[in-house]
């Protein structure tokens, strides 16, 4: 839980560096809106997985627990 939550983490600080490089014109235009789109999906998929994987945790305590 501990690496997908740094996985996420460190794509969410990557995807906000990205965001706030769109002010500048030459790196807008050298990185440009497709490769935002997918750091975006790739961001989110970490995230669904880190949820998925918190889920399923927490079915898991859940059973032995009873």
């Amino acid at each position: 839980m501990k690496l997908i939550a740094s996985i996420v983490a460190i794509s969410g600080i990557h995807l906000l560096k990205r965001f706030m490089e769109i002010s500048d014109l030459d790196t807008a235009k050298a990185f440009g809106e497709t490769e935002l789109y997918w750091l975006v999906v790739i961001h989110l998929t970490f995230v669904l997985s880190g949820v998925l994987l918190a889920l399923m945790d927490w079915l898991s305590a859940r059973s032995n627990g009873h």
